[in-house]
Formats: C-alpha cells, sequence, structure tokens
C-alpha cells in the first residue's frame, strides 16, 4: 500500500458517497477520483465501491479500507496541529485539556493570556479520558490524582485544589446542619453517577453513609454544583468555588485527604517552546493570584 492519493481517495468518496464531492473536498478533477478508485480496485483485487445513479456506496472491503484512511488521516491532523505547536513565536493554536471541574480556573487563565498574547488561538477540551500528548491531542493538560507515567511526558506539580462538603441556604434551612461527623448519615446528597467513583471525597463519603443516601446522582462535577446550590442535597466542591456563592454554606471545612495533587503535562518535544513556556508560567501566576498565595 505505497499510494496514499489513491487511499485518500477512497476514503472521501466513502465518506460522501458522490465523486463530484470527493472531487470538490480534494480539490482535483472528478476524472481523477475515478482514476484513482480503478487504480486502488485494481491493485488490490476487490470492489471498494458499488457503482449507481445516486453515486458510489462503499462495499464491506471499503469500509474497512476508509476506517484504516480515516484513521490514518486523523493522525496526519494531529501530527500537523503538533507541527505547527513548535513555532518560535507565542501564536496560533493553544490545546488545553482537563476535566471539567477545573474549567473555572483554566477558562479565567487562558481568557486573560489571550488578553496578553492575542495572536493565541484557545483551544480548551474537557474529558475524563486521558488526551495523548504524544499524538499531539495537546500541548497542556492538567490533570488530578496520581503522578502521570507516559513516557516522553514532562509532569510538573501544580497543586492540590482544597474541597469542602456544601449546602445550599435553602437545604440548611430546612434538615439543618450535621452535628458531627456521624449525623451525616441523617442527610441527603449529592454525588456522582458512578458509585464506585475514585475520587477521594467521594470514597470518604461511601465510607460513612448508606448508599440510598446518595439521592442526586450526576455525570460530572459541574452538574453536581448545579444540583447542590438548587438544594437538592449536601456535595463536595472546591473551596474557591464553594466561598464565592452567597447562598451555599460551608457545612464541613476542607480535609486534606479529600484532594486529589494536581500536574500540569506537557511532551518532550513542545514543552520548551515559547508559547507552551509563556502559558505554564501564566497559569501558575493566575492560579497563585486567585487563590491568594
Amino acid at each position: 500500500m505505497d499510494n496514499w492519493d489513491e487511499i485518500r481517495t477512497a476514503y472521501q468518496v466513502a465518506r460522501l458517497g458522490t465523486v463530484s464531492g470527493a472531487a470538490e473536498v480534494l480539490g482535483v478533477h472528478h476524472a481523477t477520483v475515478i482514476r484513482h478508485i480503478d487504480a486502488l480496485e485494481g491493485r488490490l483485487g476487490v470492489k471498494l465501491f458499488q457503482r449507481h445513479a445516486r453515486g458510489y456506496t462503499a462495499t464491506e472491503a471499503g469500509h474497512d479500507l476508509a476506517r484504516v484512511a480515516q484513521t490514518t488521516d486523523d493522525q496526519f491532523q494531529l501530527l500537523s496541529g503538533r507541527i505547527r505547536g513548535r513555532g518560535e513565536g507565542v501564536s496560533g493554536e493553544l490545546l488545553v485539556t482537563s476535566l471539567i471541574n477545573f474549567a473555572p480556573l483554566m477558562v479565567g487563565a487562558l481568557s486573560s493570556f489571550r488578553e496578553a498574547y492575542p495572536e493565541v488561538i484557545v483551544r480548551y477540551l474537557t474529558d475524563t479520558r486521558v488526551f495523548r500528548l504524544e499524538y499531539g491531542e495537546a500541548h497542556v493538560a492538567l490533570r488530578a490524582g496520581s503522578v502521570p507515567q507516559e513516557p516522553d511526558n514532562v509532569v510538573q506539580k501544580f497543586d492540590q485544589q482544597a474541597i469542602a462538603l456544601y449546602g445550599s441556604r435553602a437545604y440548611v434551612a430546612e434538615n439543618g446542619m450535621p452535628a458531627s461527623p456521624e449525623d451525616l448519615v441523617n442527610h441527603w446528597f449529592v454525588g456522582y453517577d458512578d458509585i464506585d467513583s475514585k475520587a477521594p471525597f467521594h470514597r470518604w463519603l461511601m465510607e460513612r453513609v448508606p448508599a440510598d443516601r446518595l439521592v442526586f446522582r450526576v455525570s460530572d462535577s459541574r452538574l453536581q454544583e448545579t444540583a447542590i446550590r438548587s438544594g437538592a442535597g449536601l456535595g463536595f466542591m472546591t473551596v474557591m468555588e464553594g466561598s464565592a456563592d452567597p447562598d451555599l454554606v460551608q457545612v464541613m471545612p476542607s480535609q486534606e485527604d479529600w484532594s486529589s495533587p494536581l500536574w500540569l503535562v506537557t511532551h518532550v518535544d513542545l514543552h520548551r517552546t515559547p508559547k507552551v513556556q509563556a502559558f505554564l508560567k501564566h497559569l501558575k501566576e493566575y492560579a497563585a493570584d486567585r487563590c491568594g498565595k
């Protein structure tokens, strides 16, 4: 398989279903598309498409080839972004990832970073999966938990966010404050839908209250914060967020074993680039200012 142009053409035909559509996307004449498909089918000895009046429909072999071609094309796009990230100036795309619960910190840091470097285009992606920096999926990742172990990554200790137990004033007015940790069994809680979540505060709570006291379960921390504010139950959130909301009451102060260490992760190939270094410095200073450190 030594002709990527032909494979890319087949992928676009399978994706779009027409020769004209593939030709437009690839910027070639429709005759070139037909020639590529015919040559590829001849070389492989199989039919990749069924031809009909409405266009081209991929056969099973065509679908198999298209899946492999899409993966390869995606990797080329990621590599292109990674190469662009090696530029000498602080400009172009800056791709940063984290869990959604770090959005208040990261959005503020990224916004003020853009003010300082207006030629930067920010891409901020949140997901529970670990983005693969070696494939150019991110320039900087903020991660929580045990120290990241992927090879060829540069890992820096960032912070350890304080986590406390909060409730809305409406909830406290109706249900009262827990008199002690033992009294938690008499209250209702908001928490993760995954009852086996490894979040330290979640494990701590599940050791002290029955699972049926966790009556409002959500998929991520932003939904959890919204449910706590609505009075659905007590729940955990960062002190930074909780203390900024006058409608929330801190039910139990932060405990060290409720929080996880935070790590800034970059790939060794991009770590020393001006853009990545500028953002790392800015993020650390922004976090220190916001937390009063």
